[in-house]
């Protein structure tokens, strides 16, 4: 099954792909529980099974401004950092041995085709397009074996970050953080509909292909990535996990590419969906704000 999270008159609403658009879950199974993605995650196989049904419906056709993020207000994102070998190479680091970790915050998500807000604050704003895994039952001390039966589905994002703030200091949390820079859609695709371990995932900025790569090159794959969070956190309906990107971003160009506005960043994983953002400025920030890593004494540039 495939669910999108849609904008309407009544706010956001969780959508089931139907056998023609896209069909309402609460209306359809009259449970108003079934309207969110938290909802469906905590259901359970009834939930799944209810909304099986409903995608047998025919449904309604949305313009893609209407689509809000595939999961628009996540508990938690727990993030994988270099978790491709190309990625760590291209950035002068070792292929890592540990994962590397980090939080992302809800404030920052955005929708599938929304503006990507460029911070006033950032002049080395980058793209990082990346598989990402929603939580279903989720769980605490889950093994490998067993976690594809605690995923609900899978989405596309683009991890976008502020490179000066993610480095100034020895924590990444601020640079992975500003409002507005990570788009996730358009859907949710349950794990029955796709073999997750071997799928083409590129990214492309302004048309031309910047990252191109395999989720089989995963260092930590999907199922080990459930089970090495769920080693230090219990595990939530609704959760997602962004599992890393690939080599190719902006940083370890020659020169550097980064992000301006105006410019149009699609990230793709196959069978699962595109996200496409334009980017823009930030509106409203003040002109005179006292921090700012590139101007500042730091020891991690």
């Amino acid at each position: 099954m495939r669910f999108a999270t849609i904008r309407t008159s009544r706010g956001l609403r969780l959508h089931v792909r139907g056998t023609d658009g896209y069909v309402d879950l609460a209306d359809a199974t009259g449970d108003e529980a079934l309207g969110s993605v938290s909802g469906l995650a905590a259901g359970g196989q009834s939930a799944l099974a209810a909304a099986r049904t409903a995608s047998r419906e025919s449904g309604s056709s949305f313009e893609k401004g209407q689509f809000a993020a595939s999961v628009p207000n996540p508990p938690r994102v727990l993030c994988l950092g270099v978790n491709y070998a190309d990625h760590a190479i291209e950035g002068g680091r070792a292929v890592p041995t540990w994962p590397e970790s980090f939080v992302r915050g809800a404030g920052s998500v955005i929708g599938a085709y929304d503006d990507l807000v460029k911070p006033a604050l950032s002049e080395r704003f980058d793209y990082e397009g990346e598989l990402a895994i929603v939580v279903g039952r989720g769980g605490r001390y889950i093994r490998a074996d067993e976690a594809l039966d605690t995923i609900l589905g899978y989405s596309v994002m683009n991890d976008g970050s502020a490179r000066e703030w993610q480095r100034a200091a020895t924590q990444w949390t601020p640079g992975k953080n500003f409002e507005g820079t990570m788009p996730i859609g358009p859907e949710i695709v349950t794990p029955d509909e796709v073999n997750v371990f071997d799928l083409a995932i590129t990214t492309t900025l302004n048309g031309t292909v910047m990252q191109s790569a395999r989720t089989s090159d995963m260092i930590v794959s999907v199922t080990k990535a459930i089970e090495y969070f769920s080693s230090f956190t219990t595990l939530r309906p609704g959760d997602v996990i962004a599992t890393g990107t690939p080599g190719g971003v902006g940083f370890a160009r020659t020169p550097p590419v980064w992000l301006t506005p105006g410019d149009l960043i699609e990230v793709t994983v196959e069978n699962i969906g595109t996200i496409a953002n334009r980017v823009v400025a930030e509106e409203g920030a003040p002109t005179d704000w006292p921090w700012m890593p590139l101007g500042a004494q730091t020891t991690s540039f």
